[in-house]
């Protein structure tokens, strides 16, 4: 499925974590010819900074000064985005679990998701990307063309979580209770919650391969095309 010739759409793919967004974001980016836009990894990156600096999680005034002093980009490549933070590439250490629970806990601020959502509407604003988040197609792109809801069970999204970083036993045990902190948070935070867009399309990804969730989607884009 190829876009070259065709208007140059947004497509805002929104969900809980564990529920497939990234690869199924990355996977269609790929096929249309499309930037893959992950606002999670920006996310990942000012946590990796705060992490770096010692600055408190909880300090929204701090957070968001560290923010405005922060470079923080996405460069595709082959093998999907690599992630610079003030021109280092920090692609590997941002997707850690210590990263990947600080970005859940300095999401919430609001004045931090205004710094973030700015920047990813200007990254955006020329069509022809395919975004992946939280608040994506409800607040950064409420005007896309394409928006998904992409959820699954949370028992399921646990045990791929688990199986992506191998884990087992206590490690094991804590990710999972994380995962489900990180689902109440994300849900229930003031800025920005996770909900879908009144006019996405509802996609549970539970019993599905990840083949037959982009063939949906996929679906769903040659609509849009006509």
């Amino acid at each position: 499925m190829t876009e070259s010739s065709q208007r140059k759409l947004i497509i805002a793919i929104d969900g809980p974590a564990g529920a497939g967004k990234s690869t199924i974001a990355s996977r269609l980016a790929r096929k249309l010819g499309y930037v893959n836009l992950e606002s999670g990894a920006m996310y990942r990156a000012l946590a990796l900074k705060a992490i770096e600096w010692d600055v408190s999680f909880d300090e929204e005034a701090a957070l968001f000064k560290l923010a405005q002093n922060s470079r923080i980009q996405l460069e595709p490549s082959l093998g999907g985005n690599r992630v610079l933070l003030d021109g280092r590439d920090v692609t590997q250490r941002a997707r850690e679990i210590d990263v990947t629970e600080a970005a859940s806990r300095v999401s919430v601020h609001p004045k931090v998701r205004e710094w973030m959502v700015a920047r990813q509407q200007a990254m955006g604003a020329g069509g022809g990307v395919v975004m992946e988040g939280r608040d994506i197609g409800t607040k950064v792109f409420p005007a896309a063309e394409v928006k998904i809801f992409l959820d699954a069970d949370p028992v399921v999204r646990e045990q791929r979580r688990l199986l992506q970083h191998q884990l087992k036993g206590r490690a094991a045990a804590a990710t999972a209770a994380e995962l489900r902190d990180r689902d109440q948070r994300d849900r229930t935070r003031a800025a920005s919650p996770l909900v879908p867009a009144p006019d996405a399309l509802m996609l549970d990804s539970t019993e599905l391969s990840e083949d037959e969730v982009l063939e949906r989607v996929e679906q769903l884009v040659r609509q849009k095309l006509g």
